[in-house]
């Protein structure tokens, strides 16, 4: 992998992981466009720079993962346990958002790579996904709620394992559909979903390391360290930027537009399938 592939597959990183449009979908059109070969490390790579994108969430809102104040509604409990535990309310949350996801993943990950990890697949769920963020706003009507419950957070967190069976539907999409159908305002639900994908894509970041020190191929990791540091800090300096601008959207406008987004981007992977254009799954 070179500098510049390095460079270009991290601003597709940080331009698409947050926003509901499948990153796996435009990882696929940019590995094919730049010729990539799947390689152990091009896969790894594309897992590993996620690192860079959660690190944004959590410079972006430090406050709110590290601020440890005694909410309002806790304020007059005596009782201090519930009083200190409550200061982690935060993390709680996070918790249970990703079980779902985690005791799923654990159960299923294999088997939904070699069943479902197919591009014909990813392009269908973008086409799907398309078609779902056309009309959601529509759908969803009564959605102006701000708090964020542990009931919500668990539901969200089901959601979210629907990008794990569908792939191209797009974590991102999923929870944030989610978040809106338990009833959060489109800005309070994408930002939950930025919020659980620090757990989950940190989660995905450790396991790739422990498969290359499992297999004794760490070594790997040491050769290509240039390109996975910058790849890192592209796609944070990129996510940051992606992240600010999509909740300045959202606050204004629905989600209409990403819906025809996806389903541009579903049929440009058809297309170049159709063209006999070799794709593949980093």
């Amino acid at each position: 992998m070179t500098v510049i592939e390095a460079i270009i597959l991290a601003i597709v990183e940080g331009l698409t992981e947050f926003l509901p449009v499948s990153s796996t979908g435009h990882m696929v059109i940019a590995q094919a466009l730049m010729g990539m070969e799947p390689t152990p490390y091009v896969k790894a790579f594309t897992v590993m720079i996620q690192f860079g994108a959660i690190l944004s969430v959590v410079v972006l809102y430090f406050k709110r993962f590290f601020r440890f104040d005694l909410p309002q509604d806790m304020w007059h409990e005596e009782r201090k346990w519930r009083r200190g535990l409550s200061r982690f309310r935060f993390y709680f949350l996070l918790v249970v958002g990703v079980v779902p996801a985690a005791i799923l993943g654990l159960l299923f990950n294999d088997w939904v790579d070699e069943a479902l990890g197919k591009v014909w697949i990813i392009a269908l769920n973008l086409l799907i996904g398309g078609v779902v963020m056309l009309f959601i706003d529509r759908l969803i009507r009564n959605n102006h709620k701000e708090e964020v419950t542990y009931g919500k957070a668990f539901a969200i967190g089901l959601f979210q394992t629907i990008a794990m069976f569908c792939p191209g539907m797009s974590r991102s999409m999923s929870t944030i559909v989610g978040g809106m159908s338990v009833g959060l305002k489109r800005e309070v639900a994408a930002e939950f979903s930025f919020f659980l994908a620090v757990p989950t894509m940190l989660g995905a970041f450790v396991l790739e390391v422990i498969k290359f020190w499992k297999s004794d191929t760490l070594y790997i990791l040491q050769e290509h360290w240039v390109t996975l540091l910058i790849g890192n800090v592209v796609s944070f300096i990129v996510a940051m930027v992606a992240i600010q601008t999509f909740i300045k959207y959202l606050k204004r406008h629905g989600f209409a537009a990403f819906g025809v987004y996806r389903i541009l981007v579903g049929g440009v992977i058809l297309v170049l399938m159709g063209m006999g254009v070799e794709l593949a799954l980093v």
